[in-house]
């Protein structure tokens, strides 16, 4: 280390947030100039990150943000818990969030990290997803994003579960004001815990309903019913399918007597479920 000063790694480290060794190696690289220890760090830090990014990521942080009639959720992956309670990784989400909820993005649009990271307006965040991985020396990504905007006939409730494990979204058609939003969120925390797939069956994709359907035949079959019954026994069971799957048809959790639709219905008459999303660290 001979003509590299404490005093140089230290001015080095303070700069970069690199851990000693590398700043140290950094230097003796370049023969002391600080200014090509930074780069020759960046690169490093840009080989680490991308060697990080292939990594499995299990944890993380679902964030919500509401504003000027939209709402907002992002869901951002890490490897560990322990970055998901860092602060930087909190702020980052945070941050990514609010710049979803005051962006263009088409309304209701789930969009994947990689294509929310690649439309104009969140250049930065893509650099900062890679200053971050870096930085904490975890696979950070960004996962999934959405946005919804509401109608005056319309209310979004919003609600993070599990320490932001899950997060869900719905909106009411039907009502308006603090007493819809209310109600919005109530249905959310139903979404959070029943994990439907669809607010009607119509809504569940016709490629999900017919592997069920098949999957319901060959069960049937394997039971031994006679053949001219199988297709009336397996239309029963997807009915019963539907009324797991679909929120409206589904118990409602905080009162299984009667349905989410029926729970509505007593609460405020007309008022129905627009649209559901629901992001689910580790899905």
């Amino acid at each position: 280390m001979a003509g590299i000063t404490a005093q140089a790694v230290k001015s080095l480290r303070d700069r970069t947030g690199a851990g000693m060794m590398d700043c140290k190696k950094a230097l003796l690289e370049v023969g002391g100039d600080e200014e090509q220890a930074i780069d020759l760090l960046r690169q490093w830090g840009a080989a680490k990150a991308a060697k990080r990014a292939e990594r499995e990521t299990s944890e993380g942080l679902v964030e919500i943000v509401a504003r000027d009639g939209a709402t907002a959720m992002v869901s951002v992956s890490s490897e560990t818990d322990f970055v998901a309670r860092n602060k930087e990784f909190q702020d980052f989400a945070k941050r990514l969030a609010e710049a979803v909820v005051g962006s263009d993005l088409s309304d209701g649009e789930i969009l994947s990290g990689e294509e929310l990271l690649g439309r104009p307006g969140f250049e930065s965040f893509a650099a900062e997803v890679t200053d971050l991985r870096s930085k904490i020396g975890e696979n950070i990504q960004v996962h999934r994003a959405v946005r919804y905007t509401t109608g005056d006939e319309g209310a979004v409730g919003s609600y993070l579960h599990f320490g932001g494990r899950i997060g869900v979204m719905v909106e009411l058609l039907g009502g308006s004001g603090e007493a819809a939003q209310d109600l919005a969120r109530e249905v959310a925390m139903h979404v959070a815990a029943s994990r439907p797939v669809g607010v009607r069956p119509d809504d569940i994709p016709e490629e999900v309903q017919e592997r069920e359907r098949a999957v319901l035949t060959e069960q049937t079959r394997a039971e031994g019913k006679p053949e001219q019954i199988v297709d009336k026994i397996v239309e029963g069971r997807m009915r019963k399918y539907f009324e797991q799957q679909s929120l409206l048809m589904q118990a409602f959790v905080k009162d299984p007597d009667q349905t989410v639709a029926e729970f509505l219905s007593a609460q405020a008459g007309d008022v129905t479920v627009r649209r559901f999303a629901r992001f689910e660290i580790g899905e």
